[in-house]
């Protein structure tokens, strides 16, 4: 069962030190949980797109941290980047074999939050309503 190995998981790492980049949890989720990786890995999950694509499709995004987000995927395995030779050079992103691994954990996280986001943002109403008494 799947919440016994999350359990577990956390009794061995519960009590020991670990530096930042030694816990796997923190490691690998410190990326996954930014603002924009997600986005990413889910426009990237029907097929490569190129840069200007990906910008488009998320358009809320400034160049300078779709940049360094696709940078981040690509340092973490997570993407692949392909260079083509045309004047100018066009630059194509799509996932990787670890990313595409990370698509079923993934989609069944983002179906939860789209389920479950009237009820979080209705607890932070009642939340701020009680934390300003």
């Amino acid at each position: 069962m799947a919440v016994q190995a999350l359990i577990d998981s956390f009794n061995q790492w519960k009590g020991q030190p670990v530096a930042g980049g030694e816990c796997p949890v923190r490691d690998v989720i410190d990326h996954l949980g930014d603002k924009w990786s997600t986005l990413l890995i889910m426009v990237l999950a029907s097929r490569p797109h190129r840069f200007s694509e990906i910008r488009r499709a998320v358009p809320d995004i400034s160049q300078r941290m779709l940049t360094q987000t696709l940078r981040d995927l690509q340092r973490d395995g997570l993407i692949d980047r392909t260079v083509f030779p045309t004047n100018p050079p066009s630059v194509e992103y799509k996932l990787s074999s670890l990313g595409e691994s990370l698509l079923e954990p993934l989609a069944a996280m983002v179906v939860w939050a789209e389920k479950n986001h009237d009820a979080i943002r209705a607890a932070r109403v009642t939340y701020d309503g009680q934390a300003a008494a």
